[in-house]
């Protein structure tokens, strides 16, 4: 299939989701993972329809950041991101996806307030309590909430997680329990334009759909596996 096929494919499949689920099909956001994806396959993505991409690795955001720029897309930065980075991130990604720890936040605010700009963010979950994983766990969220709420160049958005890779009917109490907490802060700070719960890849969008996300993250079926010096990347 081309990429404009799976494209469509996966619009379809987000369609099925939010009819089973009561919802709006404007009620989800497309994002295209484009983690070592060249430019060119990007332009294919785009001219089927996409208008939000998300990248892994400030490097590459970096270098792509131009190509973005010319297409009017909406830019969404997903990876772990170091704290000497941020720089080359901060104010040129629309949304921060991983913001998971207060030296991370800190450097962020920083960065945001010496350049005059205000950075959305999500607060990224560990919701699987996985050890080899980034995100703050359930446990520790509130602490990090207090902070960001006490900063006036960083505004949070909501929250992402990437739960544990296991088959599609099993990740559901996961995704479950994310909206569980993206509601509950939602009502605690109701003054926050809190409006994103980032959840599900490419073997488990609909599920996530079916279970509250407003975002989810496509990028293997949409593009492919992806290859890269180390071998096969799924994303």
């Amino acid at each position: 299939m081309t990429i404009r096929e799976n494209v469509e494919s996966v619009r379809e499949a987000m369609r099925l989701a939010c009819q089973r689920s009561g919802r709006a099909e404007s009620d989800v956001k497309l994002i295209a993972v484009t983690k070592y994806v060249e430019t060119a396959r990007i332009q294919e993505a785009v001219d089927a329809g996409v208008t939000e991409i998300g990248e892994n690795r400030a490097q590459e955001f970096t270098e792509k950041l131009n190509f973005y720029k010319q297409n009017q897309l909406r830019a969404h930065f997903i990876g772990q991101l170091q704290t000497n980075k941020v720089k080359y991130v901060c104010g040129k990604a629309d949304l921060i996806q991983s913001v998971d720890r207060e030296p991370l936040l800190d450097a962020i605010a920083a960065y945001a307030e010496r350049n005059g700009i205000t950075q959305d963010v999500l607060i990224e979950v560990n919701i699987g309590r996985e050890a080899q994983k980034g995100g703050v766990t359930p446990e520790a969220l509130d602490a990090l909430l207090d902070r960001i709420a006490g900063l006036g160049n960083v505004r949070l958005r909501g929250l992402m997680c990437v739960p544990p890779a296991i088959e599609q009917e099993a990740v559901r109490p996961y995704f479950r329990e994310m909206r569980g907490l993206f509601e509950r802060i939602q009502r605690m700070y109701s003054a926050l334009p809190i409006d994103t719960l980032s959840m599900g890849m490419s073997h488990d969008f609909t599920t996530a759909i079916e279970e509250g996300a407003t975002t989810v993250r496509v990028g293997t079926a949409i593009f492919g596996p992806r290859t890269f010096s180390g071998g096969k990347q799924n994303g």
